[in-house]
């Protein structure tokens, strides 16, 4: 296991290039979920200093809150509600420019701007949202979601 995290420069593409074997490294060998998940949460968020970034986790009819970096943050989601409701709903990635223009947003923060959600998918089944936070407009795209949707897949199922 690593001990210090390589920040990367250069493109968001070769950022998340040098960060990948990285977090491998981190999740390699380490059979607790919530250690991961942290650390996951936390490798990405000394990267790319995003606002806020954590995991929800399904648990029974709703994503409840688990290993995040940022301000502290709603705690249940019902699905279908909000970017991670919605997300968890239609098991797909979903980008969000502008959250005030997202129907049903659930406004966490309203120093959030734009978002980002994975789902975490484990034998065809949701079982929890990686959830992206930016402060400023538009900071998402689809270099983030195919890298992201990367790193999700590394996570030890849960």
């Amino acid at each position: 296991m690593a001990e210090n995290l390589y920040i990367a420069s250069g493109s968001k593409s070769a950022q998340y290039e040098a960060l990948i074997p990285q977090i491998k490294g981190l999740l390699e060998g380490e059979t607790d979920a919530i250690a991961n998940l942290a650390n996951t949460v936390a490798a990405l968020w000394q990267q790319f200093g995003w606002f806020w970034i954590g995991f929800y986790l399904v648990k029974e009819d709703q994503l409840v809150l688990g290993p995040f970096q940022g301000p502290i943050a709603c705690t249940r989601i019902r699905m279908g509600k909000g970017v991670c409701g919605t997300a968890w709903e239609k098991a797909e990635t979903i980008i969000v420019p502008d959250v005030e223009a997202f129907p049903g947003h659930i406004a966490c923060s309203s120093l959030s701007k734009s978002e980002i959600v994975v789902p975490v998918i484990r034998n065809g089944k949701v079982i929890g949202v990686l959830d992206v936070d930016a402060d400023e407009y538009n900071q998402f795209d689809e270099t983030d979601k195919e890298f992201l949707e990367q790193i999700v897949e590394l996570i030890p199922a849960l």
